[in-house]
């Protein structure tokens, strides 16, 4: 029997690739999903003696990302003692004050991975074990942009807003029988996006001194050690209680 069935998104860079180690154990059965796949993952969880699978998708691309919920959907086992989606996949870009933001493409991409391919994946995660009887858990990465306004990021702000209100509304759907579901904001992580803020536009991002000032001052987490956190935070008895959460509520 597989203890845990995993569905991870974004696994190939920053706090998924260290999610998708950290959470590649025995009795796991981890299903990942990014651009790319990953042999150094697989040769990991061979290591770990977990099962892995890997999907090649862009999820901002809404067909490739509905193909891929249904193909998740009908690769979920039916005897897992529990089963889990990490939403993790997401981007800041497109960086730039509203009176610019005018590239219609790069708004509906970041529209379409931040947002619609979470609800895709969700509606089949949640459908595809709706009877199985056991343990389901939906984890949205959220971000404190969602939460607070900051200039430049009328784009990333709008869509994390709208992750942790779909996340309210699922939890509402669910239930105290349902699916447990929270949004989690895993703090300043030092990633490829934190990276690509710091090579942002001064003009466009006015923050852009503060991210620069917590680099050089060593104050961003390590991708490892926010993931290890997570999943910790994954086994939590109290799941779900809170559904708009902070990683660092936990320290």
């Amino acid at each position: 029997m597989t203890s845990r069935f995993i569905v991870l998104t974004g696994a190939s860079r920053g706090l998924g690739a260290a999610l998708a180690r950290e959470l590649a154990k025995p009795g796991t059965q981890l299903l990942t999903l990014a651009r790319r796949e990953d042999p150094a993952l697989a040769a990991h969880a061979r290591a770990q003696g977990a099962q892995l699978s890997q999907i090649a998708v862009d999820l901002s691309d809404p067909a490739a990302a509905a193909a891929t919920a249904a193909r998740v959907a009908a690769a979920i086992p039916a005897d897992a003692q529990r089963y889990v989606l990490i939403n993790n996949a997401g981007t800041v870009d497109p960086i730039m004050p509203a009176d610019r933001l005018d590239d219609a493409a790069a708004i509906t991409a970041a529209l379409n991975l931040n947002v619609a391919a979470v609800m895709l994946l969700t509606a089949r995660f949640l459908a595809a074990t709706r009877t199985t009887g056991a343990d389901r858990r939906v984890l949205n990465i959220s971000s404190g942009a969602g939460r607070n306004a900051t200039a430049g990021w009328g784009v990333y702000c709008a869509t994390k807003a709208a992750l942790d209100m779909y996340t309210r509304v699922v939890k509402l759907e669910q239930g105290g029988a349902g699916a447990r579901v929270v949004s989690l904001a895993p703090g300043v992580v030092d990633t490829g996006m934190q990276a690509t803020i710091r090579a942002s536009d001064p003009a466009a991002f006015p923050a852009l001194p503060r991210f620069q000032d917590m680099h050089a001052s060593g104050k961003l987490s390590s991708p490892a050690a926010i993931a290890a956190r997570i999943a910790t935070y994954l086994d939590r008895d109290d799941f779900g209680n809170t559904e708009i959460d902070d990683i660092r509520n936990y320290d």
